[in-house]
């Protein structure tokens, strides 16, 4: 049976294991079995997790390529002649594509936060923490830094016993080249981040040359240090004792969301065994006890112990596990996605109708969708120009040269588009008034600025007694193009006081 992993037991055992460790099991005929505990990460000590193959690993892998194809690749992608996707925080404006926000349009970005939000909620009562082993950046960045690890001092047992052995020579070596790929990884990964929030393509040769802002260099090295930080040096503490998203996942989960989860009624009891052994005979279940399930897992926890919230989805020991059950010849399957309702046989394990049809998954999605639509709405039916009316608190009213009476006012004109826009306006509110103010053909508001100018209004004094008197200006605005231009009409109420 040498294709097969037998852990050795250590000498140190443990009535009541630790999530880290192998329990003790029973077998079916009630009868305590006992057996040694295999201690695979001894607390206090860095965990080493085993490289694991298989399909969900591949998965993982896809993941970490289109997330990190985004965030490196996604900045250095042009749109109409301005970087695709930019928030520009100095000039107080952010850019989608298409899709270009002011100020005054913060609450769409609020809007895209409660749907990533509720999303992450909705998915989380489905499918259980996907998010987190497959797409969340801590993850992420942990995968890459095992890549890292593993590239240069090799599996698992290489790495264990590299930390054990003295300084020299090769062991400096190793772990010079293993930090100075790090350091490219974290400085570019830092580098990246700021291009996110400043023009990458002026970003980057201004770092090289040092001619970059104060606050972007500071950007970018603050999010290369937190990622070595979190990735490499901390880790698996990060999702053990940080990550508040572990502690409420609780909330949100029940029977019938999806886990990974060990089959205790297959696999139980557990035990090592050749692999021509007939188990039925030895009264054992499919578990052999070899802890691969244990050696792989990210966060050093015993999947076997039940749902832990420490688990993040990985779907490392699943693999594992059914690279030991093909040398065995058992079904795969022994440790899966299911569910706690299909392991209690309350459904068939593929009754999808039993998972979605309830409802927690309603009430997420419902909301989910509202959100959405909201969203979806407000976008549809935004206008790329804004005018905020601001009465001049200086002088209330006054009689102009014509004996009207007349009141000031200061237009604030933000401009979206990424093109220069005209803008002219009228004002209703008496059957003779008049407005003033703004440039003969039209106030011209150059892209993505602001403009504030000062306009009166004025009319008959007969017209406006004592007091405050509704009115209403009505703004045309059109892009500045070669062809017919599209105008479209923006109303906004304001008021006049009379004398």
């Amino acid at each position: 049976m040498s294709d097969i992993p037998q852990p050795q037991p250590s000498e140190k055992t443990q009535n009541n294991p630790s999530a880290a460790n192998t329990p003790k099991t029973a077998p079916k005929s009630g009868k305590p079995r006992t057996s040694s505990v295999i201690q695979i990460h001894p607390a206090g000590e860095r965990i080493h997790p085993k490289k694991a193959d298989g399909r969900f690993a591949k998965l993982r892998i896809a993941a970490v390529l289109a997330t990190q194809f985004v965030f490196y690749v996604i900045p250095w992608f042009n749109w109409n002649g301005r970087q695709a996707v930019l928030f520009d925080i100095p000039e107080r404006h952010f850019f989608i594509f298409g899709l270009s926000l002011g100020m005054g349009d913060l609450i769409y970005m609020a809007l895209l936060l409660m749907i990533c939000a509720f999303g992450l909620f909705w998915w989380t009562t489905i499918a259980g923490r996907l998010w987190c082993g497959y797409s969340c950046p801590q993850t992420v960045y942990t995968e890459i830094m095992l890549w890292i690890d593993h590239l240069v001092e090799g599996d698992r047992n290489k790495r264990l016993k590299l930390e054990k052995s003295p300084w020299n020579f090769t062991k400096i070596r190793i772990k010079a080249t293993k930090y100075l790929l790090i350091f490219l990884f974290v400085a570019w990964t830092g580098i990246t981040f700021a291009g996110w929030f400043n023009p990458i393509r002026e970003f980057v040769p201004a770092l090289f040359n040092g001619t970059a802002g104060g606050g972007a260099i500071f950007a970018a090295a603050f999010y290369g240090f937190m990622t070595f930080l979190l990735a490499h040096i901390m880790r698996e503490k990060v999702c053990l004792h940080m990550c508040p998203y572990a502690r409420f996942q609780s909330a949100m989960f029940d029977h019938d969301t999806l886990i990974i989860s060990y089959d205790a009624e297959r696999g139980e009891p557990r035990g090592a065994r050749k692999k021509t052994a007939n188990k039925e005979e030895e009264k054992l279940g499919d578990c052999i006890n070899c802890a691969m399930c244990v050696q792989v897992c990210p966060v050093g926890i015993d999947i076997r112990d039940g749902l832990q919230y420490q688990c993040i989805g990985c779907a490392a020991c699943i693999d594992a596990c059914d690279e030991i059950m093909d040398k065995m010849n058992y079904p795969r399957g022994l440790i899966r996605y299911t569910t706690e309702g299909a392991l209690k046989h309350d459904y068939a394990e593929k009754d999808i109708k039993k998972r979605l049809l309830r409802p927690r998954v309603a009430g997420y999605g419902a909301v989910l969708a509202v959100v959405v639509t909201a969203f979806l709405v407000g976008i549809s039916q935004r206008e790329s120009m804004e005018v905020d009316i601001l009465k001049d608190r200086g002088v209330m009213v006054r009689e102009n040269n014509k004996g009207w009476l007349e009141n000031s006012y200061n237009l604030r004109v933000l401009n979206y588009s990424e093109n220069e826009q005209i803008l002219t306006a009228t004002v209703k509110g008496f059957e003779e008034i008049e407005l003033t103010g703004l440039p003969e053909g039209g106030l011209r508001v150059p892209a993505r600025e602001t403009v504030t100018i000062p306009v009166q209004v004025s009319t008959i004094p007969e017209y406006a007694d004592k007091g405050s008197h509704p009115i209403e200006f009505e703004f045309t605005y059109h892009e500045v193009t070669d062809g017919e231009p599209s105008p479209s009409v923006l109303v906004e109420e304001s008021t006049f006081i009379g004398e």
